[in-house]
């Protein structure tokens, strides 16, 4: 699909008309036609604009030409999987899994695979398939390679640490105790419940990325 089908689309799926588009992202509607007729494309600060208001990535308001691959666990990129900025703009090099809110939330690469290894094993692959190619992989991505630059020097996994400490240290009677939190997103965990009323409600949000864990 080219770019001038993928923002006629996004606007007429938004229900927005030409000038409506036009203003939320500061040009005028003949600029706006002219994307939609394939005359132009827009600026690069312009396709920011356009994917925060439209909450894609850069890449599909330019027609998907690059696979997108999370660069710490290797994971194929869709949009709605992309990981955000400090900023809440969407950095289309990681998933909300290993980037959230600015953060790198890995720091120790066996810790990364133990996480992935049973997620892959639904997939087919045997513990030690899984794991030989995560170990292959890895260190070919771009986080693990600049790892040194990129992290933060472990104050997220201090962060974490002293977290579970904190819940640990509430002694909930019959609570299995907490030995490490991963991210979690809110897509995945945000369940709904049902109230008396018979309506449903979710008490998290689908776009934030969570610590959690999982205790049996």
């Amino acid at each position: 699909m080219e770019t001038k089908d993928v923002i006629l689309g996004l606007r007429t799926k938004s229900g927005m008309s030409q000038d409506e588009l036009a203003e939320k992202v500061f040009v005028t509607r003949q600029a706006v036609s002219r994307w939609e007729n394939g005359e132009t494309v827009p600026n690069t600060e312009t396709l920011k604009l356009l994917s925060n208001l439209f909450n894609v990535s850069i890449n599909t308001l330019l027609g998907a030409p690059r696979k997108l691959v999370c660069q710490c666990c290797g994971m194929p990129l869709e949009d709605e999987l992309i990981g955000r900025n400090s900023d809440g703009t969407l950095n289309e090099d990681y998933c909300k899994w290993c980037y959230a809110d600015g953060t790198y939330t890995y720091s120790d690469m066996d810790d990364l695979i133990n996480v992935c290894v049973p997620h892959m094993a639904k997939e087919g692959f045997t513990e030690e398939q899984a794991r030989a190619y995560m170990k292959q992989l890895l260190p070919k991505l771009d986080y693990w390679k600049r790892y040194e630059e990129l992290s933060d020097g472990g104050q997220f996994e201090e962060f974490k640490r002293k977290l579970v400490k904190e819940i640990n240290d509430l002694h909930i009677e019959g609570m299995p105790r907490v030995e490490k939190l991963n991210a979690l997103v809110g897509s995945y965990v945000n369940l709904a419940y049902r109230l008396p009323s018979g309506t449903e409600v979710r008490f998290l949000d689908d776009k934030t990325t969570y610590l959690g864990t999982q205790l049996e």
